[in-house]
């Protein structure tokens, strides 16, 4: 039976044997489905295009996003894109190579298993899921049917953090004993407007899909229901997950991807800046205990003036010899006695074009589901101890907590009926 190592060993080991009854050549163009239209969705699905790929069919349960988005990605490429409001016809779409999956988090899961099942290959957003149990059965349903599968992680094809997190496991920081990862951001209220009608041509219901049946209201929509538990994972599954992804990356090449996720986590967190209608804390430490190793997760979302390390996002090793800090930038480096002694500049790679890539070679892509699936289970660890207001101590291995009822009764979500989970 494989074991949690073999997943980590096999998510970075490079290539696998090409399966695929429809294997494309190194000059053919991929053909792809955009599922979620809004925010990262169109992002990702234009930058797709510039990398080589080609949309045929834009999925969207919004008629407002398929106007504006549609007319955007029509203009970005020679053919147009059908429409439509069922992701399921993309499924059964024959020429689809693979699905670009850009909804909110609740609907990951579900779309990911059947997209699997479906012989499609899955571009799928960050974070992977809502629950660790969910992030699992992607990651084993992602082998079984022999899929490419890239999390929307997108430092992983970031050069600079390829080479920082190398830097790290060089040993040239001596014994790493702290790594810090950060987002200092300031959110404008979302205030606490009423229920009211779904906008006309929007499937609301469906929108809804796996999540409790709640009345429409525009807080939990678009971009805001971020803010929600019910389709969320808080801010630290939406900004933390970048910068814990890089913190994840350097105890890899540390640990040669052993022990690399933690036994004990701790949250502090609440609501502290603006009283709106959000249900996520504003304002969050949480630390996580590798036994010779600890990491931390800071956000304040009151104000981009304050910086940690010269930035307001990034991910910093502490070592006994010296002090490595990446962001967008690029990455430095200083020794014991705060002269720098090595700095990197950002340099280019493109997610997209590397999932691209991937889908005609059968290589594993830069942040692949196993990848993405452990950073993902450490903003899971971070919000079960908030939702529970103590720490909780984790076991790696079985990925469960030993005795603790309370805390494995988050390692799993109820689904509306009839959207549950398709059997891998």
């Amino acid at each position: 039976m494989p074991t949690r190592r073999t997943f980590l060993e096999a998510g970075l080991a490079g290539a696998f044997v090409n399966l695929n009854p429809r294997a494309l050549g190194a000059n053919e163009r991929v053909t792809l489905a955009l599922i979620g239209g809004h925010n990262h969705g169109r992002g990702v699905g234009l930058r797709t295009i510039q990398a080589g790929g080609r949309i045929k069919t834009f999925c969207d349960l919004d008629d407002t996003v398929l106007n504006r988005v549609g007319g955007e990605l029509r203009a970005a490429q020679p053919s147009a894109c059908a429409y439509t409001k069922d992701f399921r016809h993309t499924l059964d779409d024959k020429e689809i190579d693979a699905v670009i999956i850009a909804t909110p988090d609740h609907w990951h899961a579900r779309m990911a298993l059947l997209a699997c099942q479906a012989g499609k290959d899955v571009y799928l957003e960050k974070p992977v899921s809502q629950t660790i149990h969910e992030g699992k059965l992607i990651r084993d349903a992602a082998r079984k049917y022999k899929r490419v599968m890239q999390i929307g992680t997108m430092r992983r094809s970031g050069e600079h953090f390829r080479t920082a997190a190398e830097y790290v496991g060089s040993g040239a920081l001596g014994k790493v004993c702290e790594i810090k990862a950060w987002m200092y951001q300031e959110r404008k209220s979302i205030g606490r407007p009423p229920d009211g009608a779904p906008p006309p041509g929007l499937d609301y219901d469906q929108w809804l899909g796996p999540a409790p049946k709640r009345p429409f209201n525009e807080n939990r929509f678009h971009y805001n229901w971020r803010f929600f538990w019910d389709y969320g994972n808080s801010e630290l599954g939406n900004q933390g997950v970048h910068m814990l992804d890089v913190a994840l990356w350097g105890i890899q090449m540390m640990r040669k991807q052993e022990r690399c996720l933690p036994t004990r986590v701790s949250s502090q967190a609440g609501i502290y800046w603006l009283d709106d209608a959000k249900e996520v804390p504003d304002t969050q430490v949480a630390t996580y205990d590798f036994g010779d190793l600890l990491v931390s997760w800071e956000l304040r979302s009151f104000g981009r003036h304050m910086k940690l390390e010269g930035t307001n996002a990034g991910t910093a090793f502490y070592g006994v010899d010296g002090v490595l800090v990446a962001d967008s930038r690029g990455w430095r480096v200083t020794d014991r006695d705060g002269k720098l002694v090595k700095e990197v500049k950002a340099s280019g790679g493109s997610h997209e074009g590397n999932f691209l890539e991937c889908v005609k070679s059968r290589q594993r892509p830069t942040a692949d589901i196993e990848i993405g699936r452990l950073s993902t289970t450490l903003t899971h660890l971070g919000n079960i101890s908030h939702h529970l207001k103590r720490d909780v101590v984790f076991d790696p291995e079985t990925e469960t907590f030993p005795g603790d009822k309370q805390a494995n009764a988050y390692l799993v979500k109820e689904y509306r009926a009839p959207y549950g989970l398709p059997k891998v």
